[in-house]
């Protein structure tokens, strides 16, 4: 977000930069504009969304396009089920946009503040092999380039750079619009329970592969998994909604403000985490109930963290996981959030973090107010011991020289970065790092 004197800041509090200009364009056309006068100045700049990433990867120095009011439905193309969105659209507001069509979205990740555009550029994905990431629905979309030029590619124009496109990290040009391949809508049966940790990492693989949707949390220091099992049922069919009281008590009261007073807690008293842990894994996700799927998939968060995620080649998973466990435990740290596990299946973008290979997904965090570099550090290193790759949104210490070696389309990206930007003015320090200047 952009505050009072022209700072900006991200959700996290990890980047904030003071732009040289801040404008709110409308329209494609005032997109347009803004990048033909950022070049005539020499300036760089960058489309922000809603500031969701822990990297700088939306931060603008130059030129800051906000797009929130680039928002909404271009068209729908109700025989094959697709719907074209600006950029700017927040993900929270998409299932209302796709209700008359009796559409949805395929799979959403856990949190719809962001938008669609900064989403899909940073690799944002939910779980369950068989539903990819965000930037696997997307058929098309149209960027204007460096020149100020609108590029369209979609099934007729340019197809084979969708898979480059989809998941550009703001690096190829800004993202003005974007057509998903959507589903019938759906409904979605919940089942969230308590159970044994290591019964939970021990079956693993046929946990993941025999349900629609399935991940897990553990608090560290405690014995048990908070398992998360989803499973797609037809729009018609009857529903069992958490009442609006329930949904209150379990994500506000308990999933935000009560957790809000554990991460105070354990700041400042840190050997009382591991029993609040303890209470937490107790009083967090015994519940059953069914309703429309955005509404499952996604929750509520209030309670600030920074966050670091990597995604592992999915038979390396359990060993991974096992691994981060035991460090913590042999650490003598005192970690207060919990660690999520997730699948997702092999898809063909070229820097998606699951390319090519089926992925499970270990996220680490802390409250915001915690120092998180020595845990981070240390889980990175079991990640890239394991061939991990970082979300391009999420806080990892990786450069262009390493990320080379994790992606066999990176030196493709590149040179469509050349040509599409070869002025490099879509360029800021974190894309310098992970791409090369």
């Amino acid at each position: 977000m952009t505050r009072p004197g022209g700072t900006w800041q991200n959700w996290a509090r990890t980047e904030s930069v003071r732009p040289q200009l801040v404008e709110y364009p409308t329209t494609i056309e005032a997109v347009r504009r803004s990048v033909r006068a950022a070049g005539a100045r020499g300036r760089a700049l960058k489309a922000v969304g809603a500031g969701h990433s822990f990297t700088g990867i939306a931060a603008a120095p130059g030129t800051l396009l906000d797009l929130s009011d680039l928002s909404g439905v271009v068209a729908v193309d109700r025989e094959r089920g697709r719907v074209r969105l600006l950029a700017g659209t927040r993900l929270h507001r998409i299932p209302a946009l796709l209700a008359p069509h009796r559409l949805a979205m395929a799979n959403l990740g856990d949190i719809d503040r962001q938008t669609i555009a900064g989403a899909l550029s940073t690799g944002t994905h939910g779980t369950g092999l068989g539903h990819g990431g965000l930037a696997t629905q997307v058929v098309g979309a149209t960027l204007v380039t460096a020149d100020g030029e609108l590029l369209t590619v979609d099934d007729e124009n340019e197809p084979d750079l969708l898979p480059a496109v989809a998941l550009g990290l703001g690096a190829l040009g800004i993202l003005v619009d974007v057509t998903l391949q959507c589903v019938p809508a759906f409904a979605l049966g919940a089942q969230e329970q308590p159970e044994p940790l290591d019964a939970v990492v021990d079956d693993l693989d046929a946990r993941v592969r025999g349900v629609d949707h399935f991940e897990f949390y553990w608090f560290p220091h405690t014995t048990v998994a908070l398992t998360k099992t989803n499973t797609r049922m037809p729009t018609d069919a009857p529903t069992a909604p958490l009442s609006p009281l329930s949904r209150m008590l379990d994500e506000r009261i308990v999933g935000n403000g009560v957790h809000q007073l554990v991460c105070s807690a354990g700041r400042l008293a840190p050997p009382l985490v591991p029993a609040i842990n303890r209470l937490s894994a107790r009083v967090w996700g015994d519940r059953r109930f069914s309703d429309a799927s955005h509404r499952v998939f996604t929750t509520q968060r209030s309670v600030r963290f920074r966050e670091m995620e990597y995604a592992v080649p999915l038979d390396e998973l359990a060993s991974a996981f096992r691994e981060v466990r035991d460090l913590v435990d042999a650490s003598g740290w005192r970690i207060e959030f919990p660690i999520e596990v997730r699948v997702a299946p092999a898809d063909d973008r070229w820097l998606s973090t699951a390319y090519a290979r089926d992925s499970g997904y270990i996220a680490v965090h802390r409250y915001w107010r915690a120092d998180h570099r020595a845990y981070f550090a240390a889980v990175e290193e079991i990640m890239r011991a394991h061939a991990g790759r970082p979300h391009w949104g999420k806080l990892h210490t990786l450069d262009a020289a390493a990320l080379r070696e994790r992606y066999p389309r990176f030196d493709d990206f590149l040179a469509l970065r050349d040509r599409l930007d070869p002025t490099r003015m879509f360029r800021n320090a974190y894309l310098d790092r992970v791409l090369g200047a």
